[in-house]
């Protein structure tokens, strides 16, 4: 696809709510049934994950959480399209991103009881730390992207080993300054970076039609790159523009900025009521495009699936709550002294000493009784 070809075609669809398998002039979904299975399965434990999680805040077991139901497809059709030595940038959000880059889920639980200070990137698949501050991952991201052409990693003619960034934000962080910083810069350096904008329709509690009054993916015409507004709900759509976008961005191309058109099912964060200013018409009509469902009629009418398989997934789904709920509730309260390791790679002279310091100050309270 050239990048002339903007969103004015309208959005990329290939599996329509039904479950039904269309064709669009500019894109396609090339694997078979057993990968749109894998995709299956990655959001239905991805959504139990978040389930479990949800219900651990509810009962105090975690400070926050911030659900993800409903972006599935999203999240997992555009992660599963990175490749192994790509790095992805999430937000807050990304759970389905986490899952398919192999990060155990009690490192996200961890950070939301605060016992830990979102320490994964040395054990994850290139996932970088989650990022509280809205909007300010995209800088980061393409500061990394703009040191892969510093480090000749991308646009080498290698698909193995070239390299690009895949960054995520929400459509609320599409008005934060920092967002649009790093799509100037991004287009400026021609940097390896694909953003992804999940448009879940609300930023909190304002809509996204009073942010903006075109769709988010045509602001990228004024950044000089692509933007694709896909159906978020469509987990092949999702991994066949992304893997595009990817691969225009490793071969030296720049950035593309795609706009998961998507819908969030729960609240922001468990501490937001959407009732207050969501309809339940809106709901509704939204849970009739519910990502999972259809890719299971896709599949089941296919016979690529049957019900014992789906049950099989209900087992494997309830086993992983099992294990996420009795992990995190087993984790242990971090030591402090430790957070003086995690400021520098290489740790000053001044901080060890307020490191000792600290300990002295500690350990003169005594043991607890």
């Amino acid at each position: 696809m050239s990048d002339d070809q903007q969103t004015d075609q309208g959005m990329v669809q290939l599996l329509t709510p039904e479950g039904e398998r269309i064709d669009h002039p500019e894109f396609s979904f090339v694997g078979d049934d057993q990968q749109v299975a894998g995709f299956l399965r990655d959001m239905v434990l991805s959504r139990r994950i978040d389930a479990e999680a949800t219900a651990l805040q509810r009962q105090g077991q975690l400070g926050l959480w911030a659900s993800m139901t409903g972006q599935e497809a999203a999240q997992v059709g555009s992660a599963r399209a990175a490749k192994t030595q790509d790095y992805v940038v999430p937000s807050y959000r990304e759970t389905a991103v986490a899952w398919c880059r192999g990060l155990d889920p009690v490192a996200i639980t961890a950070v939301f009881r605060g016992v830990d200070f979102g320490s994964w990137s040395g054990n994850a698949g290139n996932f970088h730390p989650y990022t509280m501050v809205v909007g300010s991952q995209t800088l980061h991201a393409v500061g990394y992207g703009m040191g892969i052409i510093a480090d000749g990693a991308t646009a080498t003619g290698n698909p193995d080993t070239d390299e690009a960034v895949l960054a995520y934000f929400g459509d609320g962080a599409s008005s934060q300054g920092d967002v649009n910083e790093a799509l100037v810069f991004s287009s400026s350096y021609q940097a390896p970076v694909v953003f992804i904008c999940q448009n879940n329709q609300w930023a909190i509690s304002v809509p996204t039609t009073r942010q903006t009054r075109i769709p988010i993916a045509r602001r990228a015409d004024g950044f000089g790159m692509p933007g694709i507004r896909v159906d978020g709900n469509d987990v092949l759509a999702m991994y066949a523009v992304t893997s595009w976008a990817l691969e225009r961005a490793r071969s030296g191309e720049g950035p593309a900025l795609i706009e998961a058109y998507t819908y969030r099912m729960g609240a922001h964060t468990t501490s937001d009521d959407p009732t207050k200013y969501r309809t339940r018409g809106e709901s509704d009509e939204w849970s009739r495009k519910d990502p999972i469902t259809r890719v299971q009629a896709y599949l089941l009418a296919t016979g690529a699936i049957d019900q014992a398989w789906l049950d099989a997934l209900a087992t494997e789904a309830d086993e992983l709550a099992a294990d996420l709920r009795s992990r995190t509730l087993a984790l242990g309260d971090p030591d402090l002294a430790d957070s003086f390791d995690l400021v520098y790679a290489e740790k000053t002279q001044h901080l060890i000493d307020q490191q000792a310091e600290f300990i002295e100050y500690a350990e003169s309270f005594g043991e607890d009784e």
